[in-house]
Formats: structure tokens, C-alpha cells, sequence
């Protein structure tokens, strides 16, 4: 069975840190471009990094570029966000999928929460 299980969110207070982990199961991550997706309340969802399959090379939007870190683990076959100086505009559901550009056919895991409060 194919599935894909983020964990890692919680609350954190502005200027903290948190790993989010998103483990894959059915298939091997490696073999997919990996996206990680944030949707707020009332927003629509929004692309935040990418990892690309073939050489490893990662995207990040502009409003996460140099707070966040996009790794993986092969030999867990797990995929990680590293984010740093959190902001409470970071607050969303964060999910992971298997594409950059997911299409109808890809995969999402069911979302962890990050929220970011003092």
C-alpha cells in the first residue's frame, strides 16, 4: 500500500525550530521529485520546497528561502523540513507529495499542523 505519513509539527514560539519528517511506505521516495505543500486557514495551498529526484537539487519559495532545509534519507526512505526562525505566518498544514507539480496521480500525506505563537 502506498502511503506517505508527516509528522514533526506542533507549536512553536516565533524565532523557534521544527523538523517535519514525511516517511514513505509502497514505494521508494528516491524515485520521485518530492514537494512539501503548506495550507493555511483560508488560503489556498502553496508550494514551499522541492527536492528534485534526478540530481538532488532543492527549490524553496521565496518566503521560506534561508529558513528552511529540504533533506532526505534514503536508507529510512524519509524526506525532511528543517525550519528555522519560524515566523507566525508559518502556521499551516504541511504536507508532503510526490511530485513538485502534483497531478491527479501523485500522492499526499494527510497533513501535520505547525503553528506559531508566543
Amino acid at each position: 500500500q502506498v502511503q506517505l505519513v508527516e509528522s514533526g509539527g506542533g507549536l512553536v514560539q516565533p524565532g523557534g525550530s521544527l523538523r517535519l519528517s514525511c516517511a514513505a511506505s509502497g514505494f521508494t521516495l528516491d524515485d520521485y521529485d518530492i514537494g512539501w505543500f503548506r495550507q493555511a486557514p483560508g488560503k489556498e495551498r502553496e508550494g514551499v520546497s522541492c527536492i528534485n529526484s534526478n540530481d538532488g537539487s532543492t527549490y524553496y519559495a521565496d518566503s521560506v528561502k534561508g529558513r528552511f532545509t529540504f533533506s532526505r534519507d534514503n536508507a529510512k526512505n524519509t524526506v525532511y523540513l528543517q525550519m528555522n526562525s519560524l515566523k507566525p505566518e508559518d502556521t499551516a498544514v504541511y504536507y508532503c507529495a510526490t511530485d513538485c507539480v502534483p497531478g491527479p496521480d501523485d500522492y499526499w500525506g494527510q497533513g501535520t499542523q505547525v503553528t506559531v505563537s508566543s
